[in-house]
């Protein structure tokens, strides 16, 4: 459905689809995903925003778009907030000029300070040269980093071909539908590389690397697995962050805060929602029975 493109045309401007879509993000402007995220200060709880939308209709777009995050973090910042931003390259225009790109990266790591810039992975087709990118992006700005899919074979060899730039990584199972050539397909398996790459990762942390491990998953026993490994080779909670999506698993979001782990929610807005929508409801069914029962009055 995601990929289907009379649906992605009419869909959204269905008032059930609009009604459900809400669960998982505030709204389409930067202001009401602000206005969201500041009801998170009053928990500590960190944010992270990314715009919806992956493709351009020129180079103009993705200048539009740098200046609208950089303008994000500049409200952000002035309302106090703990936020960073997660940006797809695509949405930079890297596909028409990589270098322009890079500028917009290099700006937006500046003007975000001390906090992170994260590059969101795309499709595998976008693999190789987005990790190419965030490469070249850490020699000038060490403040960024980068989000890695587990379900693709490469990222073993990717986590390696990355720890000595000083990796700073969001780990997310994968949403793409990807064939079983390049990425796992089967549950147990993504859950199985899943664990095993955060174990190697704090593992390499443990020996003194620079390394930032966010867990991007809402399996909350997978975190806690990944808890009980870094505890048994004298590592704490602290030393990873637990990020999940506005809406979803909201009681688990407290419950791990209130357990000790650094809890950081993502908040999506933007316009163009409908694949990034449908994506969500594939990772898991208890968010299909949702979106069923927005059909109701």
């Amino acid at each position: 459905m995601s990929r289907n493109q009379w649906l992605r045309r009419h869909l959204p401007n269905r008032w059930f689809a609009k009604r459900a879509v809400r669960r998982f993000m505030p709204g389409e402007t930067p202001q009401e995903a602000l206005d969201a995220a500041a009801k998170f200060k009053e928990s500590d709880t960190a944010v992270l925003f990314t715009r919806l939308g992956e493709t351009l209709t020129g180079i103009d777009d993705g200048d539009a778009t740098a200046e609208g995050y950089k303008a994000l973090l500049a409200d952000a910042a002035s309302r106090g907030l703990s936020a960073e931003v997660s940006v797809k390259l695509t949405q930079l225009g890297f596909d028409l000029d990589r270098d322009r790109a890079m500028g917009h990266m290099r700006m937006l790591a500046e003007a975000a300070g001390e906090s992170t810039v994260w590059i969101d992975m795309e499709g595998s087709d976008y693999t190789e040269a987005t990790i190419a990118f965030y490469e070249d992006l850490k020699t000038t700005h060490t403040n960024t980093g980068l989000c890695l899919q587990a379900y693709l074979h490469r990222t073993e060899v990717d986590v390696r071909r990355l720890l000595p730039i000083g990796l700073r990584t969001r780990l997310v199972k994968g949403a793409y539908a990807e064939p079983a050539t390049i990425a796992y397909q089967s549950r147990k398996e993504v859950d199985a590389e899943y664990y095993k790459l955060c174990t190697q990762m704090l593992d390499a942390k443990k020996a003194g690397q620079d390394l930032f491990l966010g867990l991007g998953t809402h399996d909350v026993e997978l975190v806690a697995r990944v808890a009980d490994y870094a505890q048994s080779i004298g590592l704490s909670k602290s030393d990873f962050d637990v990020e999940m999506l506005y809406g979803i698993r909201t009681d688990q979001q407290k419950k791990l805060a209130s357990e000790g782990y650094t809890v950081r929610v993502l908040i999506a807005y933007g316009e163009a929602w409908y694949p990034w929508y449908m994506r969500r409801l594939a990772e898991r069914p208890a968010n299909v029975v949702f979106a069923l029962r927005q059909f109701l009055p």
